[in-house]
């Protein structure tokens, strides 16, 4: 598993998490659960980063959400990409191809 330092997931888990409710309405921890399962691990996202994530982005109108129930049949917050989200997954989206292309060129050079 890799430990992304706070720096490095603060500057990419909006986006990640915007990614992840593209895919459609999600609570919490089936947000966490699909990027852990999506990169084999390689992610996990404590809660203590998530739900602030989560909030925060509520706040800025990113996404939305409402009561619903869960696969397990609990009540759950679900959240969903707004307009506005989906504006912003696909600016952050360019921003990181760009970015990481860039360090890799250096970091792979020979």
């Amino acid at each position: 598993m890799l430990s992304p330092s706070k720096d490095l997931l603060h500057g990419t888990l909006d986006a990640l998490v915007l990614k992840t409710v593209s895919r459609g309405p999600r609570h919490g921890y089936a947000i966490a659960k699909w990027l852990e399962e999506t990169t084999s691990a390689a992610l996990q996202i404590e809660e203590g980063s998530l739900y602030p994530a989560l909030y925060r982005m509520e706040r800025r109108g990113l996404i939305e959400a409402e009561w619903g129930v869960s696969d397990l049949g609990r009540k759950a917050k679900l959240y969903s990409l707004t307009r506005e989200g989906r504006a912003q997954l696909k600016h952050e989206t360019t921003q990181w191809a760009a970015w990481s292309a860039a360090v890799s060129k250096v970091l792979l050079a020979a």
